[in-house]
C-alpha cells in the first residue's frame, strides 16, 4: 500500500546483492538499499523498470534486531556509497553474506551448499590499507554515492588505515584519482593519476601532495616470507587478506615435495614463493601473471626458489593446456571477472588433481564452479572469508577435486 505522504511502504524478505528484495504495493520486485531482512520500511523510487524498482529507506518502521547506528558519518541514504552494510550489526552481516553466496551457488551452480563465514581477526575499523579515491572540484578526496556518479567528500574513510589519514586534509589539485596505500611497515604513500587530453600519468606522492622520486617498494612480511609490491602491483586491501589466504592456499593445496604446481593470475607471488618452498627443489612451481609491474615483483621475490618460475603472460585457455598436467596442483586467484573465457573448461580438460580457487565475487565464482562441476570435479571444501566489512561483498576460497 501507499500512504498520504507518497512512500511506498515495503516488507524486506531477503538479502540480495544491491539492497534487500521486498515488492511493491502493486507486485514488482523491489531492492531496499539501507534496509534489513524482515523489516517494514517506507521507501521513495529512486529507479522504476517493467521488471523490478530501486528504492531508498526514508523510514523504518519495524527495525530488525541487526540494525544499527552506522558507525561511520558518511554512511546513510544518498552519501558514500563505499559501504553497503553499515546499518547491520556484525550478525546481521554475515547472514547477509552468506545468503547471497547460497543464493548464487543455487540459483547458477544448481547444487544446494552453504559455506560458513570467518571473521576476521582483525576490527573492521582501520582495516582497509588500499583505499582509491575519487577527486571532487575543490581537491578533496571523495568516495562516490551508490549507483551514481555524485561525488561524496569524506574526511576521513572510517575503514582506512589511521595511518593515511593526513591525505584527507591534503587538496589533490589537478588529480583525477588517489589510490593510498599503508601496505607493510614503510610510510604510506600515495598513487596520484593525473590525466590529460593526450595521456594518463601516475605518480607516487607522499600524503601531502609531494612528488617522490624515486617511488618507494612496500616491503610486507606474511608468513615466513617478505614481499616486495611496487605501487601499481595488486594487492589485497584487507590487512588480515594476504595471511588468511596464504594459510588456507598452503592447507588445501596439500603440496609435498616434488610436487607440480600452476598458480594462474600469481599478482606479486604470494601464493607462489611458499608454494615453491614447500615443493622444494625437486619440484616446480609455474607463476602466471599479466601485470609487467606485478611480474617484476614476482621475479624479485621469488629469488633463491630454483624451482619457480614466474611467466608474464594472459591466462588463456591455450596456456592452461600447454602448462596443467593430470598430476598438478592448480591455483587461480582471477580479478571479480573471474576466469577467462575458456580457462575453466581448459583447466577441467586437464584434469589436474586439485584445485584452489580464490575467488572475490561470488557470482563469477558460480559461473566458473558450474564448469569445473560439469567437468568432473566435486567440492571438497568451500568457506567465506569476510575481507570486505560492512560491504556485501566477499572473498571465496574452495578446493575442488576430481569426483570419485
Amino acid at each position: 500500500m501507499s500512504n498520504p505522504a507518497g512512500e511506498e511502504l515495503v516488507r524486506i524478505e531477503r538479502p540480495a546483492t544491491g539492497g534487500g528484495v521486498g515488492r511493491l504495493s502493486d507486485g514488482l520486485v523491489v531492492f531496499v538499499r539501507d534496509s534489513l531482512p524482515g523489516e517494514l520500511v517506507a521507501v521513495s523510487i529512486a529507479e522504476r523498470t517493467s521488471s523490478f524498482a530501486r528504492a531508498a529507506v526514508r523510514r523504518v518502521l519495524e527495525p530488525s534486531i541487526d540494525r544499527v547506528v552506522a558507525p561511520c558519518r558518511f554512511s546513510g541514504a544518498g552519501r558514500c556509497g563505499g559501504c553497503d552494510l553499515q546499518h547491520a550489526s556484525s550478525a546481521g552481516q554475515a547472514s547477509w553474506k552468506e545468503a547471497i553466496v547460497a543464493e548464487q551457488l543455487g540459483r547458477i551452480t544448481g547444487i544446494d551448499i552453504s559455506p560458513p563465514l570467518v571473521h576476521a581477526p582483525s576490527p573492521a575499523h582501520g582495516s582497509r590499507t588500499r583505499l582509491r579515491c575519487a577527486v571532487d572540484e575543490e581537491g578533496r578526496l571523495a568516495l562516490r554515492a551508490s549507483r551514481s556518479h555524485s561525488l561524496v567528500a569524506v574526511d576521513p574513510c572510517w575503514l582506512v588505515d589511521q595511518r593515511v589519514e593526513e591525505a584527507f586534509s591534503t587538496r589533490w589539485s589537478r588529480a583525477d584519482e588517489v589510490e593510498l596505500r599503508a601496505i607493510g611497515d614503510g610510510p604510506p604513500f600515495a598513487v596520484v593519476k593525473r590525466r590529460s587530453a593526450r595521456t594518463v600519468r601516475l605518480e607516487v606522492c607522499s600524503l601531502q601532495g609531494h612528488r617522490i622520486d624515486p617511488a618507494p617498494i612496500s616491503r610486507v612480511a606474511v608468513g615466513d616470507a617478505y614481499y616486495n609490491v611496487s605501487p601499481q602491483s595488486f594487492w589485497q586491501s584487507h590487512v588480515d587478506a594476504p595471511s588468511m589466504l596464504l594459510e588456507r592456499v598452503m592447507s588445501l593445496s596439500g603440496t609435498e615435495r616434488g610436487d607440480r604446481v600452476v598458480d594462474l593470475y600469481s599478482g606479486v607471488g604470494l601464493f607462489a614463493v611458499p608454494l615453491a618452498a614447500a615443493v622444494g627443489p625437486t619440484g616446480r612451481v609455474v607463476a602466471v601473471e599479466s601485470s609487467p609491474h606485478a611480474v617484476r615483483d614476482a621475479r624479485e621475490n621469488a629469488a633463491g626458489h630454483r624451482g619457480l618460475r614466474v611467466r608474464q603472460s594472459m591466462v588463456t585457455p591455450e596456456l592452461v593446456r600447454n602448462l596443467v598436467g593430470p598430476t598438478d596442483v592448480v591455483v587461480v586467484d582471477p580479478p571479480r571477472a573471474g576466469l577467462s573465457k575458456g580457462v575453466a573448461a581448459a583447466i577441467a580438460e586437464r584434469r589436474p588433481r586439485r584445485v584452489v580457487y580464490v575467488s572475490c565475487d561470488a557470482a563469477t565464482f558460480a559461473r566458473d564452479l558450474k564448469v569445473f562441476l560439469f567437468g568432473g570435479f566435486s567440492v571438497s571444501h568451500m568457506e567465506i572469508l569476510d575481507l570486505f566489512p560492512m560491504t556485501e561483498h566477499v572473498e571465496l576460497i574452495a578446493l575442488l577435486d576430481i569426483a570419485p
